[in-house]
């Protein structure tokens, strides 16, 4: 047996990190930040706006014991990044945690959607995701401390949802699993660790919007569990890729889905 036995409460532990989270004022992204900062971190929340959620976000934060930055960022400008990660750095230190959950949603059938809506999908969804690893990567990898980042995929990109006609989000997600995979290739030998979560139907405020009951009873019928995911369900497999726990964990694709991918 082993002469030294690792404390498996601690791989957990995130105390004295600096994390950055996109998206941090609604849903998926505004849990997990608060939920970095339960466990430890301190957090620069990023969204296109300042206002609203964000500040709600801080002040969990804030209640959880930990600093926050609110940076207003767009994640299509690779400039604006630059300068959330900038200020990141000063005002919590060197970042070595992200967590890019910025994304939008919306459908329409391919033989009816514009350019316009498709490519407004795919900066936000695919080449946001692209630009904020980016910024993120050349700050750890500048200052030699590593890091671990993870991107916020969905189910969409592994399989198409009965249903809806969204062929423009599905090759996004489908390209932010595929473009973590390629960069945990990239950067595995400079102490860098990429990996992606695909929740299934979430629970987030775009999908229990009062115009969207009926739809999602069917979410839930047509998953296994019976029922969508909530927010919080989203913050345990965020908190693991980004630890300790998971330090022989790269290039993984983590299905957080109800077990909807099984049938």
């Amino acid at each position: 047996m082993p002469d030294i036995f690792l404390n498996a409460p601690a791989l957990f532990d995130l105390s004295g990190r600096t994390a950055l989270v996109t998206g941090a004022g609604s849903g998926i992204g505004q849990r997990i930040a608060i939920g970095l900062a339960q466990c430890g971190a301190d957090v620069a929340l990023v969204d296109r706006r300042t206002d609203g959620g964000l500040s709600d976000t801080a002040s969990l934060v804030a209640a959880a014991g930990r600093k926050s930055v609110q940076v207003a960022a767009d994640v299509t400008s690779a400039d604006a990044l630059a300068e959330a990660v900038a200020q990141t750095e000063a005002e919590l230190g060197p970042l070595t945690l992200a967590v890019n959950a910025a994304g939008i949603a919306n459908a329409n059938p391919c033989e009816e959607m514009g350019e316009d809506q498709y490519q407004t999908l795919m900066d936000i969804n695919l080449k946001g995701v692209w630009l904020s690893c980016q910024a993120e990567a050349r700050a750890m990898l500048a200052h030699g401390k590593g890091g671990s980042i993870v991107n916020i995929a969905s189910m969409s990109g592994v399989i198409v949802n009965r249903g809806l006609n969204q062929v423009h989000y599905n090759a996004s997600k489908a390209g932010v699993i595929h473009m973590s995979k390629s960069m945990a290739m990239e950067w595995v030998g400079r102490g860098i660790r990429v990996n992606s979560i695909s929740p299934g139907y979430t629970a987030t405020p775009m999908n229990t919007r009062p115009e969207m009951v009926h739809q999602t009873k069917e979410f839930e019928n047509q998953t296994p569990m019976q029922r969508m995911a909530d927010v919080n369900e989203m913050v345990g497999p965020a908190v693991f890729l980004l630890s300790d726990a998971a330090s022989y964990c790269t290039g993984v694709d983590l299905l957080v889905d109800g077990g909807f991918c099984c049938w």
